[in-house]
């Protein structure tokens, strides 16, 4: 077994945590939904215009973690394209 994990550092258009929330929980729920991976927001909870989010998933395979963390990636581009994805750290374990 192999635990793969993904950190997103991300721009996001709030001007106060209200909206905040609403945009990191949204992005959480539908990660889980869309690709069952386990995920927080780990750090600036009190920044309105940023966050950092964790992404973790469990896989027989390195590549097959690893490539479903880099699609997640795609998809949160695709999906939201008014949240900017500063950078992303993938770690394998």
């Amino acid at each position: 077994m192999h635990v793969v994990t993904a950190v997103f550092h991300l721009h996001l258009p709030s001007r106060s945590l209200k909206v905040k929330r609403g945009i990191v929980k949204s992005i959480l729920a539908r990660a889980r939904n869309n690709f069952n991976v386990a995920s927080a927001e780990v750090d600036l909870h009190d920044k309105h215009g940023a966050a950092i989010l964790a992404f973790v998933t469990v896989s027989d395979s390195r590549s097959l973690g690893r490539r479903l963390l880099e699609q997640l990636e795609e998809w949160l581009v695709g999906e939201r394209p008014d949240v900017d994805v500063v950078s992303v750290e993938i770690e394998e374990r």
